[in-house]
């Protein structure tokens, strides 16, 4: 499962870049690096990654909005979105950056435990919501099959007809066609079978 995440990091500190890298790295994921927003870009051009650690400090442009041009992108909007950044630490910075978009905020400096930690988590919530998207997926597709009957059918037990919701009295063959997925086939049963056809053993008795 692991391998199978793509991680975007995002900094012009190549210290921090490459430290992050190290880190992330070390937790079985797959890594990509960019060193400003337009490398970013045209990371994503290429590819989509599960997870982008964005810091909010760039050269080029400031990372909140990136995050937020990212989310508004529907092709990208579900890629989860953690800024990080050694300046913008405030309480205020980071509600900023979650009420634009982001998933998460990482605020620096902070021990290799910890941002592994909150990588970890973060990943942990990516896959559980994904896995919650596709049950949900597959149930509508399932109940999209599906046609229940149920209720009270009102029933005619002289010509054996069903009154269906728009008033109308259809054979029960039709009835069942229309509001469930079962198919008709045409066979007879022994008693019926002993009635009409006296002189044929249609079921065969094999005991």
């Amino acid at each position: 499962m692991k391998d199978n995440i793509q991680i975007l990091i995002v900094d012009d500190d190549p210290d921090v870049l490459a430290a992050s890298e190290r880190l992330v790295k070390s937790l079985g994921y797959q890594v990509a690096t960019a060193s400003d927003g337009n490398e970013c870009k045209q990371a994503l051009e290429k590819t989509t990654p599960d997870l982008i650690l964005l810091d909010v400090m760039l050269p080029d442009m400031n990372g909140r909005d990136l995050c937020r041009d990212i989310k508004a992108d529907p092709d990208l909007a579900g890629i989860f979105i953690v800024l990080t950044s050694g300046m913008k630490t405030s309480s205020q910075d980071q509600a900023d950056g979650l009420e634009l978009g982001a998933d998460g905020y990482i605020a620096r400096p902070v021990s290799n435990r910890e941002f592994k930690a909150r990588v970890t988590a973060m990943v942990r919530i990516l896959v559980a919501e994904r896995e919650r998207d596709r049950l949900i997926i597959e149930l509508k597709t399932a109940l999209s099959k599906v046609k229940q009957l149920s209720g009270l059918l009102p029933f005619c037990s002289y010509c054996r007809k069903i009154r269906n919701d728009k008033g109308y009295w259809n054979q029960i063959e039709q009835y069942i066609q229309e509001y469930s997925d079962a198919e008709l086939g045409d066979s007879i049963c022994p008693n019926c079978a002993k009635t009409y056809f006296p002189g044929i053993n249609i079921y065969r008795d094999d005991t």
